[in-house]
């Protein structure tokens, strides 16, 4: 687990004392300059972690008078705050920047390719386990502790081919007696595989930061399938009042759950990924996914999502026999490809990319 740097700190510091109430909804936090000398930090440290409060609606910015709490526990709807509408509308279409060849080290991926074929010899050709080879599940479930704050063990991540495949997989865990609630607008194929899987559909209307609250109050939806960074085709992306919002949400029923589908979030432009509702909840009723197909390329085929322990028998029942439907020798290459820092490197090379645009 690498170390956090002190700006990372004093910003969870303020974020969790927003969120006890020491700092209420309206409140004005201390000058850059008397955290700055309370704390014995420098001033930079300090914009920085407060800059990451502002990104992730928190606090607002008020010209000539300082930060403001803009974030509300009770808020049935809080809208996102001027700095991060013009985050968002300012942001270049991330999807444009991974297309560009340039970006990813074809030459180190290639390299590792060949590592695998020399080093795994015929490993390769042995039959996955169902829900994909150890050290794949592994590897994963370290890069999401040291990089996305979420701490899961292995046997909680299920491979699978892309999120389409994993869309279904998810029906055939919950049930189709079940009422799911979608993003409106959303990614075309997400409401194409739940309704080709034959489940009631709700469409729920998104705001400026994620479902709006009257929508989401009022639906009778078991389960809503949410995009929080950058819901596609309409670039929304959840403040964290929001985000708190699903999850109480979810809280406020028995056999509610999420699915949280982190599409492309690796690239934020943010100094900090945003937070996961997964790692935000502490509860075991949200499903994560993620896949490759963003952050590497279209061509490859592989996802994964992890599941709640809670879950975890569900799946052997209900889907436990489905053969991965990723090959080996690709969780091979993806494995020995993240473990060895290359995947996270191009990660950080993209986002510091993605700043300076």
């Amino acid at each position: 687990m690498k170390k956090e740097t002190a700006y990372i700190k004093l910003y969870k510091k303020l974020r969790d004392e927003i969120l006890s109430g020491i700092y209420p909804f309206g409140s004005r936090l201390p000058s850059k300059r008397q955290i700055s000398e309370d704390l014995g930090i420098s001033v930079i440290t300090v914009e920085h972690a407060i800059e990451l409060l502002c990104e992730e609606g928190y606090v607002n910015s008020v010209e000539r008078s300082g930060y403001y709490v803009c974030y509300k526990e009770s808020d049935s709807f809080s809208p996102a705050s001027d700095s991060r509408q013009t985050y968002i509308n300012t942001v270049r279409d991330i999807r444009e920047h991974a297309e560009e060849s340039s970006m990813f080290p074809f030459s180190v991926f290639a390299k590792t390719m060949r590592h695998v074929l020399t080093e795994y010899g015929d490993t390769i050709l042995i039959k996955s386990p169902n829900p994909g080879i150890p050290e794949f599940r592994m590897t994963i479930s370290d890069y999401l502790a040291r990089s996305r704050g979420i701490a899961v063990s292995a046997e909680q991540i299920i491979i699978g081919s892309g999120a389409e495949y994993l869309y279904g997989l998810i029906v055939q865990l919950l049930g189709r007696d079940r009422i799911y609630g979608i993003e409106k607008p959303s990614y075309e194929k997400i409401e194409q595989v739940y309704r080709a899987n034959d489940v009631d559909l709700r469409l729920l209307s998104l705001g400026n930061d994620g479902i709006l609250s009257r929508e989401l109050t009022a639906t009778d939806a078991d389960i809503i399938h949410i995009t929080p960074y950058r819901s596609y085709p309409s670039g929304v992306t959840a403040s964290a009042s929001k985000r708190r919002e699903y999850i109480r949400w979810a809280e406020d029923r028995a056999g509610r759950y999420i699915v949280e589908d982190d599409f492309e979030s690796e690239f934020t432009p943010s100094k900090k990924p945003d937070e996961t509702v997964f790692s935000l909840s502490g509860r075991d009723n949200v499903i994560y996914i993620n896949t490759f197909s963003k952050t590497i390329a279209p061509s490859i085929r592989t996802g994964y999502m992890v599941l709640p322990k809670s879950l975890l028998p569900v799946y052997e029942k209900q889907a436990g026999f489905y053969s991965c439907s990723v090959p080996t020798f690709d969780q091979y290459v993806l494995t020995e490809f993240i473990s060895g820092g290359d995947f996270e490197r191009h990660i950080n090379r993209v986002r510091r990319h993605n700043r300076n645009q």
